[in-house]
């Protein structure tokens, strides 16, 4: 089969698309035809082994992935002798972070607990784009507990890949959203469902005068004392990423209860309730640009970027 794949660290140029072993899948895998991936952060940090201490999972002097790629969309090609859930031909959507990569590719195998029913109404292209913005989305708005009515919660990076999903998970749910972009993105965040859009070019919520119950932070270039100013009293704030080193270590050394550093892993029962919101209309992946198969590295040479409204995705043909 064909896949991307990557010997040394360093910018999308590094990628290759080379002829490699199809795999099998073991007892509890599925083995699937990739028809569509997402890229993400998680793959340029592998791809460049930043920040520099990742390379003590990543892999010390080499890649440890050879094939990077974490959410895909695909149909099901065969299964392993222990599946009892999924069968041959079924469209299915899986997140492959915790379980060693290898989305950039014809042909993967996927363990069942990662992975779930494609939502009907959603295209290949639209299921990939789910898994790991969307759950990161929802386990960084749930971190603390269920998303409550009565609150007041505001999304900070609303136009990016987790934030597009966050304002739209987060009004599932009911309570009084507000968004933070930059002025181009205002429209699509109102498009969301964001009851309110503040344009952070003009205007610093953290000095605004209003307080919110919950605040994700998915950009992370806000401080401990930036976020513990905007909070009500008895508010919270998760952070699910970060934009430099020192922003990272100082959420995890003084971030405190109210505080918290998520890191998202994928469940199936995160995807099929997902599924759920997706079926109902609720919450719908917002795409900024679409690239073929071949082109994987030009993409991940865009979302670098920083700049993509929603997400990045690649059709496999």
């Amino acid at each position: 089969m064909k896949a991307f794949t990557q010997e040394k660290y360093g910018p999308p140029e590094t990628l290759r698309m080379a002829e490699v072993e199809k795999p099998a899948p073991n007892a509890d895998e599925v083995l699937v035809k990739v028809l569509a991936a997402s890229i993400n952060p998680a793959d340029w940090h592998s791809m460049r082994a930043k920040p520099l201490f990742s390379r003590a999972t990543l892999g010390l002097l080499r890649p440890k992935h050879k094939i990077l790629g974490v959410d895909i969309a695909g149909q099901v090609e065969a299964v392993g002798s222990g599946v009892i859930k999924f069968k041959p031909g079924d469209e299915v959507y899986a997140n492959l972070l915790d379980h060693g990569y290898g989305g950039f590719a014809e042909y993967v195998s996927v363990p069942v607990d990662v992975m779930s029913l494609k939502p009907a109404n959603l295209t290949f292209e639209e299921a990939a784009a789910v898994p790991m913005a969307a759950v990161t989305a929802l386990q960084g708005l749930n971190h603390y507990g269920e998303v409550q009515t009565e609150q007041k919660v505001l999304i900070n990076g609303a136009s990016g890949g987790v934030g597009s999903f966050a304002v739209q998970i987060a009004k599932s749910y009911g309570p009084e959203v507000t968004g933070v972009t930059s002025t181009r993105n205002i429209e699509l965040v109102r498009s969301l469902g964001a009851d309110h859009v503040v344009d952070y070019t003009t205007t610093d919520f953290v000095r605004s005068g209003q307080r919110y119950d919950l605040i994700l932070d998915t950009v992370g270039n806000l401080s401990v004392p930036d976020l513990t100013r905007a909070l009500a009293e008895n508010g919270k704030a998760a952070v699910t990423g970060f934009t430099s080193v020192a922003k990272l270590m100082g959420v995890s050394l003084r971030g405190g209860k109210k505080i918290a550093m998520v890191q998202a892993h994928v469940t199936a029962r995160d995807l099929e309730l997902l599924s759920e919101l997706i079926g109902a209309g609720k919450v719908r992946p917002q795409i900024d640009r679409r690239f073929p198969f071949a082109e994987i590295p030009a993409a991940i040479a865009y979302l670098e970027q920083g700049h993509a409204r929603g997400k990045v995705v690649a059709g496999v043909t």
